[in-house]
């Protein structure tokens, strides 16, 4: 049930773009998915006609460069640290829920691992352009809001969601994804020695079937957490992450094309077996 009520996030909305001040959450929750559908459509349109311009495309002509993990941690950690923000600092109405508080800890769980773990163990991060940089740190503050208001002071599911067949099998699909993704992670950070910056050929785990093998994990995470969460919210961030992770993988394999002439020509680029 939908709890029309800003509670303690309308200090945090008082300060954000007018378009989000509006007389119901509905309608602000209504105005940040459309924004983030827009901002979808417009990333794969730049995505066709360049990568983002980090990691292995990283770019001065994008703005002075910051140390790669420096970046990575202080751009992800919004979607990790506001959601708690809101949890510590807003009535969160919705606390009570057990599906709410499940969904909560998958959000939690991911960023987690995103924002701190991954680039604390991963070995020859390539600098980041500040304009990079600030896209993705917006992305994370817009994306974290949005999530974690939803969850905490706007729906709150009831207590038989939490044992519906639907809300189970998306929280196992998201628990797959998220196994894929940190697997595949790990798999790309051991073809590094120490001391090492260059780039190989993933092998092992879902990068025998994909070159995109760790945004395959995401992928599937996010889809399933909208499943599990029926939410605009959720599943307005699911399409962005296909088509972003997709458009990412997409241009990976065709580095990977051009820069090994033994990179396995069978190899998919996101979809086991098809694409």
């Amino acid at each position: 049930m939908a709890i029309e009520t800003y509670s303690g996030d309308k200090f945090i909305i008082d300060y954000i773009h007018p378009l989000f001040r509006t007389s119901n959450d509905s309608e602000m929750l209504t105005n940040m998915v459309w924004i983030f559908f827009f901002y979808t459509l417009s990333v794969v349109a730049t995505m066709a006609v360049l990568p983002a311009p980090y990691g292995r495309y990283s770019s001065s002509r994008f703005g002075f460069l910051l140390p790669g993990k420096f970046a990575w941690i202080t751009q992800e950690s919004p979607a990790l640290l506001v959601p708690i923000i809101l949890l510590w600092t807003t009535s969160a109405t919705c606390w009570k829920s057990s599906a709410n508080k499940i969904l909560f800890s998958a959000f939690f769980i991911h960023y987690f691992q995103r924002s701190l773990i991954f680039p604390l163990t991963t070995r020859g991060a390539k600098d980041s352009p500040f304009l990079v940089y600030i896209s993705a740190l917006s992305f994370c503050l817009f994306n974290g809001f949005m999530q974690g208001h939803y969850l905490l002071n706007y729906y709150q599911y009831d207590d038989n969601w939490a044992t519906s067949p639907q809300f189970v099998i998306g929280l196992i699909i998201f628990c797959i994804g998220l196994a894929i993704n940190v697997h595949s992670d790990q798999l790309l950070i051991r073809l590094r020695k120490p001391g090492e910056t260059g780039y190989k050929i993933p092998v092992g785990g879902m990068f025998n079937y994909v070159t995109g093998g760790n945004f395959f994990g995401e992928i599937v995470e996010w889809f399933g957490f909208a499943i599990a969460s029926c939410s605009p919210p959720s599943a307005i961030f699911a399409l962005f992450s296909a088509c972003y992770l997709g458009m990412r993988a997409w241009h990976h394999h065709n580095y990977y094309l051009a820069k090994f002439e033994d990179y396995p020509r069978t190899r998919k680029i996101i979809i086991p077996f098809l694409f």
